[in-house]
């Protein structure tokens, strides 16, 4: 057996089920021998595709995935992707071919790239040690929830393995959870048990089996209000004390309710200045404690009165344990009347400016959350209309949403909704992009259609980057480079494949309810014409971080 086999099959035999790429001929060995291993491999148009849907896959689905790709371009055509999910500690092997020849025009520093965007690297040098090396790279992402970058040089691909060396591989450990100080403990118990107003931010760390379920059993002991940040979205849906998202995507009482905590607990989360609003979330006298299994991550944003080093299921429980007798806290009868009745963004009046030609994005949003199944896991690419699907579509719980927005690229949104919805084939997925990232992304309607995936893809197209156009147009500044002229992005759909549907009104909506009343043969494409008027409520917000 030659070493690129056996590094393929030490994968599969490490845990790896799900395998993206674009097969050239560095890879190709590599990636049959996964193939054949049993592993499922999803063929990309593009590598920052397949890394974008390898991301996502993993992050909804809890398991590892791998990346496959060509040396040099391949891996360079990843390079965005692989940002995203390094900066958001995605567990994720990026199996690499590497030429060692600096004369090859293939030939770039590999493991630089890796580094430079906070990937890991690994590479394979002996037929010896290739097995070891590849199941190493394997107990790094998990152990660490790291990207790592596995370089496998073409010379060595071709070497023999010795007899029996598939032997050692095997399924690593499962990162060990971090079991908090008894002090630390006792000293978030006692802070609870004084609290008045107390609120749990839970984050990207909560996403864990059964931590949800602590946190809910902790907050209600000590009336604790729920809230999360974006990539957390979803974790307490239908707990009546859920303020839903803490951040720019906050709704009006959500963000009067935030301010009012007099103690805010972030569970793996990193109350950074998205989550916190630049710290305007925080009340001048309110205590902050944050709890997270990496050290590195306390007090990283800011400063916090008390950090916890501990896995956040495991502390809840243990907070649980040592605490006092169940207190009211912020789940008064006048908060719970609040929530009912006007938490949601649905609850929230605005002015409807659509017109005959272009609709409001808010009320599209509304219409688009009735119309659509609740069984559902919504994708988001990162632009102006963001903020729109994003408080407007409901999810089932943290695995119906997936936001890749670590690196703010726009153009990942539709591989994030491929790999989620693979991640979750009993839902339906659905894409919520701009015209910008559509276009951008849009070599990868080809993926849905040849995956058969049932998915509905909205574009909310104000055919420009609107971001831009809001942020520097009320200075006077030219708009030209950041607008463009008309696009039938719903002609662009049809020539992959979809359904679709030009939708400039509510009543252009009725093909929408269709779709979904079956039989859903095709993907459906939304080119939604929406009114550019004015930005998003969040941006301002947004480009505070700028």
């Amino acid at each position: 057996m030659k070493v690129a086999e056996a590094v393929g099959r030490a994968l599969c035999a490490a845990g790896v089920g799900q395998v993206f790429g674009v097969v050239g001929s560095g890879n190709f060995h590599v990636t049959n021998a996964m193939v054949a291993a049993g592993a499922r491999f999803v063929a990309t148009r593009h590598e920052a595709g397949a890394a974008t849907m390898a991301d996502a896959y993993a992050r909804t689905s809890g398991e590892v995935a791998v990346v496959s790709v060509h040396q040099g371009p391949g891996l360079t055509n990843a390079m965005t992707g692989i940002a995203e999910a390094a900066k958001s500690r995605t567990p994720l092997i990026v199996l690499a071919a590497d030429v060692t020849e600096p004369r090859s025009n293939f030939y770039v520093d590999q493991e630089a790239l890796a580094r430079a965007v906070g990937a890991a690297t690994a590479r394979v040098t002996s037929a010896e040690e290739a097995v070891e090396q590849t199941c190493a790279a394997v107990r790094l992402a998990v152990r660490e929830r790291r990207t790592v970058l596995l370089n496998l040089p073409l010379p060595v691909q071709a070497l023999e393995v010795p007899d029996g060396a598939l032997a050692q591989a095997a399924p690593p450990a499962q990162r060990a959870a971090v079991e908090p100080e008894a002090a630390d403990v006792a000293a978030l118990a006692e802070l609870l048990g004084r609290s008045r107003r107390p609120v749990f931010v839970a984050g990207r760390g909560s996403r864990g089996p059964g931590s949800g379920q602590a946190l809910e059993a902790l907050a209600e002991r000590y009336g604790a209000l729920l809230a999360t940040s974006a990539v957390a979205r979803g974790l307490f849906h239908g707990n009546p004390w859920s303020l839903d998202v803490s951040g720019g995507f906050a709704s009006p009482l959500a963000v009067e309710l935030l301010q009012g905590a007099d103690l805010i607990v972030g569970w793996g989360c990193a109350l950074n200045m998205w989550t916190m609003r630049h710290g305007r979330l925080i009340g001048a006298d309110a205590t902050v404690v944050q709890v997270d299994d990496d050290p590195s991550a306390l007090g990283a944003h800011r400063p916090v009165h008390l950090a916890v080093t501990g896995d956040v299921r495991l502390t809840a429980r243990r907070v649980a344990e040592a605490g006092t007798e169940p207190r009211e806290g912020y789940r008064t009868p006048e908060t719970g009347a609040a929530l009912a009745a006007r938490l949601r963004w649905h609850d929230v009046p605005y002015e409807d400016t659509s017109t005959r030609e272009r609709i409001d994005p808010r009320t599209l949003s509304v219409a688009l959350d009735e119309i659509l199944p609740a069984e559902r896991v919504v994708g988001v690419d990162s632009g102006n209309f963001m903020g729109y699907p994003t408080a407007y579509l409901s999810v089932p719980d943290e695995q119906g949403f997936c936001f890749t927005q670590a690196f703010q690229s726009i153009g990942l949104g539709l591989a994030t909704t491929i790999g989620a919805a693979l991640a979750r084939p009993d839902r339906l997925p659905v894409a919520a992009l701009g015209d910008g990232g559509a276009l951008m992304g849009a070599v990868e309607l080809d993926t849905v259609r040849r995956l058969r995936l049932p998915m509905v893809v909205v574009v909310y197209d104000d055919e420009a980057y609107g971001a831009e156009v809001h942020h520097f147009g009320p200075d006077g500044h030219p708009l030209d480079t950041v607008r463009f002229p008309p696009t039938d992005i719903a002609a662009v759909g049809r020539g992959y494949g979809f359904e679709a549907v030009t939708v400039r009104t509510t009543a252009d909506l009725k093909a929408v309810r269709d779709w979904v009343a079956g039989p859903r043969s095709a993907p459906l494409l939304i080119d939604a014409k929406v009114v550019a008027d004015h930005g998003a409520w969040w941006l301002e917000e947004a480009f505070r971080g700028h």
